[in-house]
């Protein structure tokens, strides 16, 4: 055992966050925390790395071990480049580097008696060397640069320079590095693109140390977890497994629960109007069982009510009206912004009931598309077409749709005017503002709150053609399945831009991989795209991928409707071989019990049976000679 937390408490003006939390992490254990937002999960991690204390209870980290923590949005500052800043971690293994080649220049002028010395010496510095990985420190510096999504041609860029969010991988990079015995992460996928995330699941997954996180990335849970530790209601209960096993045992629980504390409702009712009923004989016999009842009643341990299932947002989205079968039309769309070019010739087509999501690299310009739909933005060529009924309803990550200045109640009535108060009062408490909180100002709302707002304001707007961008930026996992729900009961059509995979998974039917300045469709969920991803990718950028501008830019002009065609004959093809193979399969069991059926008595004799039979095998091999044939043919 790696980490011993027993019995801790914590509030904040009295107000109870933590309340007898008890857990432990085993050495090599991923663990994961989750809670809504709120539950106290960023305080348990303070607690837990000293950074807090708590109200009650103990921390115990084993004798020996060491921790590295990376707090939510924690970034480096200083005028270091992104390369020296990882490298200062490598100070130790440098220092040795620098003492081997030192020794090395003094054993060329030294005599014998020192050159002994000189060499016990070096011989130690080489092992220790060696042993803390100095062969490898500088590609392992730049893998795990690579990894978290920074080229070459950054390495060089000063800390200084960078944004928030690049910073925060920098500094995530650092920690990596450290390699500490416990790594604690707090939503280390925040700034992270598709492939940066998918690269550090698969480095954690080979980390030779424990690992604690708290993310809302139920896609990366799922991959790295192999126990999840739920915060609810002050308390701590740790399920074995990954979040998929969690949310299935949870529910399970939750159900027990609740048919546990109705029953007890129940009980507790029924022996309540027994002793009233008692009572009312009002002899003394009926009294006395009647005070026997309530004395059961009194040492009863109460049951409390369990958390109902998904209450925070009631959310139902409905289109006004229905628009067209033909909802969008993109033709030869291209845009740069001066010399760095996003997409070139890209086309696309939307049908009514689509659900697409637009995935791609940081910086690839997905969220410019979004935009150039929505008119905010203009394209450098190309063309948008609306099919007819229309509506388009935006979410927009930076929430610009909102205005500062207002009140939450005057952005949702000057919006729309026909509400009326308690109409506008039920709308905001279904996203979780009651009271005196609908009269803050939008400006001093966080950004999950902002975001909580603006879908308030689609869900009214009736729309039968949202367009979404990062929608589930700064919901809660509870939030984020109830607007899966939403969207996956919605009868209108969908675009979004997304970097959580489990959403994607769950809600599109298309999904759009903006790389190489062009757009590869992959008609399936985020699991299919994983499937085929590779297969695509050489199909419609060649064997040297995006790599070169030139070539990507001549790829990015197939036409729209040749792209459709080379998938679906690739589709064809995988479905002609799975056919073969069956059919194969079918033969082969077949000849077997036809040689089952020669080497009985009965039919040994029966010369007529045997013809009969060996004429089927002729058949049966002639025509496998011909499967094994178009086999080969289907899986070169």
């Amino acid at each position: 055992m790696i980490l011993s937390c027993q019995n801790i408490s914590k509030s904040f003006n009295e107000k109870c966050i933590l309340r007898g939390c008890s857990f432990h992490i085993e050495d090599y254990e991923k663990a994961a925390i989750v809670g809504i937002n709120g539950a106290g999960k960023t305080t348990l991690l303070r607690i837990i790395v000293g950074e807090q204390s708590a109200d009650e209870g103990i921390v115990t980290l084993s004798k020996g071990k060491t921790l590295g923590y990376l707090a939510q949005n924690e970034a480096v500052n200083g005028s270091n480049t992104i390369y020296d800043e990882l490298l200062s971690v490598k100070a130790d293994v440098i220092a040795l580097e620098r003492q081997i080649r030192e020794t090395e220049l003094a054993m060329k002028t030294s005599d014998q008696k020192t050159l002994n010395s000189l060499m016990e010496n070096y011989s130690r510095l080489t092992h220790a060397f060696e042993t803390a990985g100095g062969y490898a420190y500088k590609s392992e510096l730049t893998g795990v640069l690579k990894g978290l999504g920074f080229g070459e041609d950054e390495f060089e860029k000063s800390i200084a320079a960078l944004s928030g969010g690049q910073k925060t991988r920098v500094a995530l990079g650092k920690l990596l590095l450290q390699k500490p015995d416990l790594i604690i992460l707090d939503e280390p996928t925040n700034h992270l693109d598709l492939n940066s995330i998918a690269w550090l699941e698969t480095y954690l997954l080979n980390y030779k140390g424990a690992v604690i996180l708290v993310s809302h990335d139920r896609y990366f849970l799922d991959r790295i977890a192999t126990k999840v530790i739920e915060i609810d209601q002050t308390k701590a209960v740790s399920f074995s497994g990954n979040y998929s096993d969690y949310a299935v045992k949870k529910e399970q629980l939750r159900m027990a629960a609740w048919k546990a504390y109705v029953n007890q409702q129940q009980e507790i009712k029924h022996q309540e109007a027994v002793i009233e009923k008692l009572r009312s004989f009002n002899r003394e016999k009926s009294i006395k069982r009647a005070e026997s009842r309530e004395k059961m009643l009194d040492k009863m341990e109460v049951i409390e009510k369990p958390t109902e299932s998904r209450t925070d947002i009631h959310m139902k989205l409905i289109p006004k009206f229905q628009s067209g079968k033909d909802v969008l039309a993109m033709e030869g769309l291209s845009k740069s912004f001066g010399d760095n070019l996003l997409f070139s010739g890209i086309s696309m087509d939307i049908k009514r009931g689509e659900h697409v999501a637009i995935i791609g690299d940081n910086g690839t310009g997905k969220t410019t598309i979004l935009k150039i739909i929505n008119g905010i933005l203009e394209a450098d060529a190309g063309k948008i077409t609306l099919g007819s009924h229309v509506h388009i309803g935006y979410y927009d990550q930076e929430h610009h749709v909102l205005h500062p200045e207002k009140t939450l109640f005057e952005e949702i009535s000057d919006a729309y005017p026909s509400l009326t108060n308690t109409e506008i009062r039920n709308t905001l408490a279904a996203f979780l503002f009651t009271g005196e909180d609908v009269f803050k100002l939008v400006r001093d709302l966080s950004g999950g709150e902002r975001g909580r707002v603006s879908l308030a304001k689609l869900m009214l707007s009736e729309s039968n053609f949202l367009i979404l961008d990062e929608p589930t930026n700064h919901l809660d996992i509870t939030s984020k399945e109830i607007l899966e729900d939403a969207l996956n009961s919605y009868e209108g059509t969908v675009l979004y831009v997304s970097h959580d995979r489990y959403f994607i998974n769950r809600t599109a039917s298309r999904i759009l991989d903006l790389t190489g300045h062009t757009l590869i469709e992959y008609l399936g969920n985020y699991d299919y795209y994983l499937e085929k991803k590779e297969v695509l990718e050489q199909n419609i950028l060649g064997p040297c991928g995006p790599a070169k501008e030139k070539d990507s830019v001549s790829e990015g002009k197939l036409d729209w409707q040749t792209k459709k065609e080379q998938q679906a004959r690739l589709r064809k093809k995988e479905n002609d071989l799975k056919k073969c193979e069956t059919k194969i399969g079918e033969l082969e069991t077949e000849l077997s019990d036809l040689d089952k059926e020669m080497e009985k008595p009965e039919v040994a004799t029966n010369v007529a049976r045997l013809q009969e039979l060996a004429k089927r095998q002729e058949e049966i091999n002639a025509r496998l000679e011909e499967l094994y044939e178009l086999w080969e043919t289907l899986a070169q």
